[in-house]
């Protein structure tokens, strides 16, 4: 059997309407090397102080905190309990955090929407957070085990011994960060997958690279028109301001990006840090609500969830996840890739929405991986990512999923549309989608 058979579960949500009234991000932070000015629950009660503040909703009127993060670090366990405590949600609101890798953010709003459509929850705030400039460098084991020795040496002696069998190689550290990137299972990092698509579709470095030079313009072009809303900014504790996305290059060229060399397969390789996304710190959330509570509160309404779809395939063509995804949710609703007005596929690397935009309409893959007559008609390109992506504005890991799917919301309601798709890769082969909707923004 092929190992990209994609997962054919209904994922339709089922029960009543689940509704995003609105949703806040803070700015994404490129991580330079050493730990950001904030940690993941900085930003995500950043982001959710912003947003209740912004709708006039008290935290304690929510019945749950939902996020997803992949790597919170040792003092912010369960880091939406400690999220919901510090926005003030009170000592009887749950909260979880939730971990799907890259689509964690995505997860944590599929895990609200079906709790809301199945009556158990009414208002849910969710999303995603990640710090990944404070993820953990850590001992390796040859340093662990000696350290566990040595609390075992009770006498000056035996302690002497323990200090004499130290080596360079005990202090050689653990990059929690470049460890979670690489696939434990095939032994590949996320660059290496990315790799993997340019060969197997025939993309061009040039393609790539152009790709990223799109994906800078458009976001430069965003932030200049003030398309961005959900951002609100963050203060450190020094007094500064971040007001936007601090990875943006809007000065990008081909020229530029040229003169890079590939990162994970050298030399010959196409996969760039320029045509890649970009490491950072962020958060995203927003608040989910049912009809009842929209009522009850009098809160506006951006859109909603109307179905989901989580699928899996093979680790080291992971980037394809997208299309395992969206595929299932097209075929049941009976729609093709024109009934879709705005497009949202997470930009991990350039190559990954280059190799995702080709398979869908390549009748051979459509045929033989996912099982269809004939191709899916191609996505418009200036339907998808219209304000940019991962390569230009980042991709904080637990964070992405609820961003992109937010910010498809806000191009929907800007534009007047009515459907949208978010979706992303994940990390050990995995895809995740889900359809929204708008129907002129009333819930009754």
């Amino acid at each position: 059997m092929n190992r990209e058979t994609i997962n054919h579960d209904r994922g339709r949500l089922r029960g009543r309407p689940v509704y995003v009234v609105d949703g806040v991000r803070t700015p994404f932070l490129k991580a330079r090397g050493r730990p950001g000015p904030f940690r993941a629950s900085d930003l995500a009660v950043a982001a959710g102080r912003a947003l209740l503040m912004r709708l006039g909703v008290a935290p304690d009127v929510i019945d749950q905190v939902v996020l997803g993060c992949v790597s919170s670090g040792p003092d912010e366990a369960n880091v939406a309990r400690v999220v919901a405590l510090r926005l003030g949600c009170g000592d009887r609101v749950p909260a979880w955090t939730v971990q799907r890798n890259c689509a964690s953010g995505m997860q944590a709003l599929e895990s609200a929407a079906l709790d809301i459509a199945s009556e158990r929850s009414e208002l849910v705030l969710a999303g995603g957070t990640e710090a990944m400039s404070h993820h953990p460098v850590m001992l390796n084991e040859l340093m662990v085990a000696w350290l566990g020795a040595w609390s075992q040496a009770r006498s000056l002696g035996a302690r002497g011994r323990a200090l004499m069998q130290l080596r360079a190689r005990h202090f050689q550290p653990v990059i929690a960060l470049l460890r979670g990137l690489t696939d434990p299972v095939v032994g590949l990092s996320m660059g290496q997958t990315a790799e993997e698509l340019a060969e197997r579709f025939g993309i061009t470095r040039d393609s790539m690279d152009a790709y990223a030079v799109r994906s800078h313009q458009r976001l430069a072009e965003a932030r200049e028109r003030q398309r961005l809303d959900e951002i609100e900014p963050l203060y450190d504790s020094q007094g500064l301001v971040y007001a936007h996305d601090d990875g943006l290059r809007p000065d990008s060229s081909l020229e530029a990006l040229a003169r890079l060399r590939p990162v994970f397969d050298r030399p010959i390789g196409r996969v760039t840090a320029g045509n890649s996304a970009q490491v950072s710190d962020g958060a995203a959330l927003l608040l989910l609500a049912s009809s009842d509570a929209v009522e009850r509160l009098d809160l506006p309404v951006l859109g909603r969830i109307t179905d989901s779809q989580w699928a899996g395939l093979d680790p080291a063509q992971m980037g394809l996840g997208p299309v395992h995804a969206m595929a299932p949710i097209l075929q049941r609703h009976r729609l093709d890739s024109d009934a879709i007005d705005v497009w949202e596929i997470n930009e991990a690397f350039a190559v990954q929405v280059l190799a995702c935009t080709a398979a869908w309409q390549s009748g051979t893959f459509c045929h033989h991986v996912l099982q269809r007559d004939a191709a899916f008609a191609p996505i418009d390109e200036a339907k998808l990512n219209v304000d940019g992506g991962g390569v230009s504005l980042g991709h904080p890991v637990g964070a992405s999923g609820a961003r992109i799917t937010l910010h498809a919301l806000k191009v929907m309601q800007r534009q007047g549309a009515q459907r949208g798709i978010a979706s992303l890769c994940i990390g050990g082969g995995q895809g995740g989608a889900l359809l929204l909707e708008r129907d002129g923004g009333s819930a009754a």
